[in-house]
């Protein structure tokens, strides 16, 4: 097989194989999720409060865009990965040719429409009031850069695919620094508000763009894409679009429970509460960086050895996973409990969000050591080429479990009740998690 260096997914022990493909992408994870933290905090001290919580009202629909290369990477990065698995190069090649023509087609179109119905979208994500002008100064710059930041998160997860952890940490490396250095340039020297905030996050896209395109066009990537390539095909098409429907129905559901969340917190506490669940959403992100980043290491080990058909490698690939993940996971929990009364004080001054975020915090993290199971889990049926049961359980701690606890628990506890519906439906999607991938493995992997 042409430059496929296969040995490593194929003959490595599995613990050794998944430190080698977790850490970079924990790293670049981390790296990532400590921007996002720090931008909050350069936008909280240097704007104002309000500032965090009109960002917040933005991210779901830049992301939600974005998350379609997510979906488009996981996808197609399943058929890769698989395909070097079984020495097909050609295929490999062909499915990230057709990855890149969907991302660019599918997010400038649904931009060009996210753009013409700015002042309808705005408020229906929770940007009202005061938080609506700074809300919309931040989306519309940001939206021009979205079809960049979807080809850059599409093609870190093919990098991943091909076996290469180190460079595609680099690429979520380089995009972070930028974005820090050009915040303090933009927002604290030019003193451009929130204006100087968008264009610094939307600049850092072009950056990890351009390492990226460097990684492909240079010697360093096994996948070596023709123009013929580029040419959709309809049944990878189909089967990209079938693996990926799972990360963008997350993402999806993501968005959905934001809009939700935003608005009843609105509703129940006003502008404040809205503040304290931008900073739970950031902690969440930076604290969940151990567990997603051994996801994406599980990614190519189990795909490239469920295409070789080595059963007992996929096995021990779910239960190392699954063991680190939670090990972590804890470890991060018990951090969290001990600083949760000084958190909020590094992202605010604010007095009422102080007081609101320390017990918010203990409850939205409290089920976060079971986590790894429901994201091993996914990911096992996503890396194996099977959607259905990976959509089913993508679908169940949302759709299933959190939207519904959503709309109930707030009637008796108030805001406290939102913060309670969090751990409550982390537990109940691990028991489904648990109960579908001990029967998968019995049936495949025995």
């Amino acid at each position: 097989m042409r430059g496929v260096n296969k040995e490593p997914l194929g003959s490595l022990p599995i613990s050794k194989l998944l430190i080698q493909q977790s850490i970079p992408a924990s790293i670049g994870i981390l790296v990532m999720s400590l921007n996002i933290l720090i931008d909050t905090v350069f936008v909280g001290r240097w704007i104002g409060s309000e500032a965090i919580a009109a960002i917040n009202v933005v991210l779901p629909v830049s992301f939600f865009i974005a998350a379609l290369g997510m979906s488009i990477g996981v996808g197609g990065g399943s058929i890769i990965s698989r395909s070097l698995g079984e020495n097909n190069i050609t295929k490999a090649e062909q499915t990230f040719g057709n990855q890149i023509t969907l991302t660019l087609i599918l997010t400038i179109l649904l931009v060009i429409f996210g753009l013409l119905y700015t002042n309808q979208i705005i408020p229906l994500f929770g940007g009202k009031g005061t938080l609506f002008t700074l809300a919309k100064t931040y989306y519309v710059v940001v939206m021009y850069g979205v079809p960049v930041l979807a080809f850059c998160m599409m093609a870190n997860n093919t990098i991943r695919a091909e076996g290469k952890p180190k460079n595609a940490m680099y690429a979520m490396l380089l995009p972070s620094l930028s974005n820090l250095t050009l915040d303090y340039i933009f927002i604290k020297i030019f003193d451009w508000g929130m204006m100087g905030a968008a264009w610094a996050t939307t600049i850092s896209y072009g950056v990890c763009a351009l390492y990226i395109m460097y990684f492909f066009i240079s010697k360093k990537s096994i996948l070596k894409v023709k123009l013929n390539c580029f040419k959709l095909k309809l049944n990878l098409v189909n089967e990209i679009s079938s693996l990926g429907s799972v990360t963008l129905i997350r993402q999806a559901m993501v968005s959905v429970t934001v809009l939700l969340v935003n608005n009843i917190l609105f509703v129940l506490g006003g502008e404040s509460a809205i503040t304290v669940y931008a900073i739970i959403s950031r902690m969440l992100m930076f604290a969940s960086f151990p567990i997603f980043g051994i996801t994406q290491g599980f990614l190519p080990i189990a795909g490239y050895n469920y295409g070789a058909k080595n059963w007992e490698r996929v096995r021990a690939s779910i239960k190392t996973s699954i063991k680190y993940a939670s090990i972590l996971a804890t470890f991060v929990l018990i951090l969290i409990i001990f600083f949760s009364e000084s958190i909020p004080e590094v992202f605010s001054d604010n007095l009422d969000v102080s007081q609101q975020t320390p017990i918010a915090l203990r409850y939205v993290f409290m089920a976060l050591p079971i986590v790894g199971i429901q994201l091993i889990g996914s990911a096992y049926f996503q890396a194996i080429g099977k959607a259905k049961p990976a959509l089913l359980l993508t679908l169940s701690r949302q759709g299933f479990f959190f939207i519904p606890l959503l709309f109930s628990l707030p009637l008796f506890y108030g805001v406290f009740g939102v913060w309670l519906a969090f751990p409550i439906a982390d537990l109940l999607a691990t028991i489904v998690t648990i109960y579908f991938l001990n029967k998968a493995i019995r049936k495949e992997l025995m």
